[in-house]
């Protein structure tokens, strides 16, 4: 499913519960729906592709009614392996997007087809130490791609800084209307050369849900992205 216009023509900040309580997902949800956001990240690990171990279908199906009543779109961001067995039952679960990391796939064609085909949007992700080139002939059949600008599989670290320049030779790569998105470390004092670089989508986790008033939060790293991002490079 290709990426809605309103969801692609200008930066948007994507709350990660990965960050949230786990004892009131639910309501955590519901604060950053309420405050405007227009997608949420939910990150899905397997204790295999990477080694912590998250949430899976039950909990994507429980948060998705939460999501969709906002009129919002569910990201959901697979760090498992043999991602093709499990994207039926994500896409059963609710879920609008799936991204599968182009490291976990034998045959990334077959996958994103596969997804598409289920009605959702499709993206591949790249790791911080896989260069681009892996992912030059995957990404002719994603709707979005995905980089890590952490490694992935832990909440809460810090931003590496050489993806600012990974995301602007991205952006060159990439059609216009294709987002990227920009997962790990995306805060106050990353979001805007994130944006400026061309990223489109910026997951922040304990950004958001770390903050006193993740509502407030959120508001203010929306602001921050667009008003950075409208002087970079997106669209180009």
């Amino acid at each position: 499913m290709a990426i809605p216009t309103s969801l692609s023509s200008e930066p948007l900040v994507l709350p990660s519960v990965l960050s949230a309580d786990f004892s009131r997902l639910g309501e955590a949800t519901a604060v950053v729906m309420e405050a405007g956001a227009r997608l949420l990240h939910i990150d899905v690990m397997d204790g295999h592709f990477v080694p912590n171990i998250t949430i899976g279908q039950p909990v994507v199906a429980s948060l998705a009614p939460v999501v969709h009543a906002a009129g919002a779109f569910l990201d959901v961001h697979l760090m498992i392996e043999e991602p093709d067995r499990y994207v039926e039952d994500f896409a059963r679960a609710g879920a609008d997007g799936l991204s599968v990391h182009i490291e976990a796939c034998r045959h990334i064609h077959k996958t994103l087809t596969t997804i598409r085909e289920l009605g959702l949007s499709a993206g591949v992700v790249l790791n911080p130490g896989t260069p681009l080139g892996a992912i030059e002939e995957a990404a002719r059949h994603a709707d979005f791609v995905l980089l890590m600008s952490v490694n992935p599989g832990f909440g809460g670290q810090s931003f590496i800084p050489e993806s600012v320049d990974k995301i602007r030779r991205l952006r060159a790569m990439l059609p216009p209307q294709v987002p990227i998105q920009v997962d790990g470390g995306v805060g106050r004092d990353t979001i805007g050369a994130v944006a400026t670089a061309g990223g489109r989508w910026l997951v922040a986790g304990s950004a958001v849900f770390g903050a006193a008033d993740p509502a407030a939060e959120f508001r203010a790293l929306s602001a921050m992205a667009r008003e950075t991002g409208s002087h970079g490079r997106l669209g180009r």
